[in-house]
């Protein structure tokens, strides 16, 4: 049985004695381009979010991201480098370590997105960072616009 700091920090969890460290999910997000906009979904909370989900055991990385894509939107896509992470505080007592990377999609299909999410909808990324969404997804659309990801498409 795990130890906590505190009923009030569950996700603060005892290794040693004395020792309190974090007990993060991972989940892994991609901002995808296709021609010229990214998708984003509709989550139980009303919020919109990038494509992608949690890390399993022994999964890795980069193939955990392309099976979720697979999963969420039916495509194929190339993921990329990761290049954005930051702390999802989802609610008071749940926190998501969140590593995102660029993806892309050259396919011809639109994305149908499954009964994970409410509701799809492609747009630029200008249009998306004004969007309900936590800040830790703008940034990273920020970046990826910073970086050229959407440059020339």
């Amino acid at each position: 049985m795990l130890s906590t700091r505190s009923p009030d920090e569950p996700y603060l969890i005892e290794r040693n004695a004395g020792y309190f460290e974090y007990q993060l999910p991972v989940s892994l997000k991609a901002v995808i381009r296709w021609n010229g906009r990214l998708p984003l979904l509709r989550n139980e909370r009303d919020e919109w979010e990038l494509p992608g989900g949690k890390l399993d055991p022994d999964e890795e990385p980069a193939e955990c991201l392309a099976r979720e894509i697979r999963e969420e939107l039916g495509w194929d896509a190339a993921v990329g480098e990761p290049f954005h992470t930051w702390v999802y505080r989802v609610f008071p007592d749940r926190h998501v370590f969140v590593l995102t990377f660029l993806a892309t999609y050259d396919g011809d299909f639109a994305p149908v997105y499954s009964h994970e999410h409410k509701e799809l909808v492609l747009v630029t990324p200008d249009d998306a960072v004004s969007l309900d969404m936590p800040e830790g997804y703008r940034t990273a659309i920020r970046q990826a616009v910073e970086q050229g990801h959407f440059d020339g498409r």
